[in-house]
């Protein structure tokens, strides 16, 4: 699964009626090409889905693939809690045209691994996609352990995992006993240059959205093996990514892209933007990103 180091799990910009902005996806994606995004995310957890209609998720993900007309991968997200309705979404990513999926552990239900492993076996076998498998217990309270994890890369089209357990020795166990062409992808952006460092593949990003030349310097920075400018420029990035999840994702972001002229909306119920306070702690963290900026441009 080619989705190079720095993907991005793009947000859902919406209408001040609560519809999706075309216009401004359009432009986000124009904006994420031009700022370091090897590949992008569509209908991810940033993106809102759990909010998003079936309809909307289909609509959304055939904009983005003709909005980017094959110049970086498409992944799409189209897992959910139910099997069926994450195979039905992901026939309709293939007619689409996506190069790839992202499935998460199926969330509420709380399968066990067994149950973890035929989800995911029953998704593949429906497919010729390659398939990103995402892990985050925070969000969906399971955790995928490494054995379940290793058989599933056995299965040909699941080629990849987005880790955001935030466990490196279980991303370590991953790494160590999958195949050379398994990828494992930080799901956390501040933990990055971790990641990198024990062989992981790259990141499913947020921070990206608005400051994602900055990651590819950081990750080139790495395999140049200059890693102390890598390790500054991850101390310059963790105050940002803290604050960029100081409430729940993608209140900040969508919030920080509108410093950067692109209106992208609002969010969707049950969340809700943030309060004068949060947006002036915000506002200094960021101007006090910019100022050790320039000491790594």
């Amino acid at each position: 699964m080619h989705i190079g180091r720095v993907s991005t799990a793009m947000i859902t910009p919406f209408l001040p009626d609560g519809s999706i902005h075309f216009e401004m996806v359009a432009k986000l994606i124009e904006h994420l090409i031009a700022t370091g995004t090897d590949s992008v995310v569509v209908c991810g957890t940033t993106g809102e889905s759990p909010t998003l209609t079936d309809n909307e998720k289909a609509d959304l993900i055939r904009f983005t693939v003709d909005s980017v007309n094959n110049r970086i991968p498409v992944i799409a997200g189209t897992g959910s809690n139910s099997t069926k309705a994450s195979i039905d979404l992901t026939k309709i990513a293939d007619e689409a045209g996506v190069n790839g999926i992202m499935l998460v552990t199926p969330y509420y239900n709380k399968p066990d691994q067994r149950g973890m492993f035929e989800h995911f076996k029953a998704i593949a076998n429906e497919t010729k996609l390659p398939v990103l498998l995402y892990n985050i217990p925070g969000r969906s309270v399971v955790n995928m352990l490494p054995e379940t994890v290793l058989k599933l890369s056995k299965i040909s089209n699941i080629q990849a995992i987005k880790e955001a357990g935030g466990n490196l020795e279980q991303m370590s166990d991953i790494i160590a006993g999958s195949h050379a062409d398994f990828a494992v992808y930080s799901g956390d952006d501040g933990l990055t240059l971790p990641v990198l460092s024990i062989g992981g593949a790259g990141v499913v990003s947020v921070a990206s959205h608005v400051v994602g030349a900055d990651m590819q310097k950081l990750i080139r920075a790495f395999e140049e093996g200059r890693h102390q400018d890598a390790a500054l420029i991850h101390h310059a990035l963790l105050p940002l990514i803290r604050a960029l999840f100081a409430k729940p994702n993608p209140v900040p972001v969508k919030y920080a892209l509108g410093k950067l002229g692109l209106d992208v909306g609002s969010v969707r119920l049950p969340l809700v933007d943030m309060i004068d306070e949060e947006k002036q702690n915000f506002d200094q963290v960021w101007s006090q990103y910019k100022e050790k900026q320039q000491s790594f441009r």
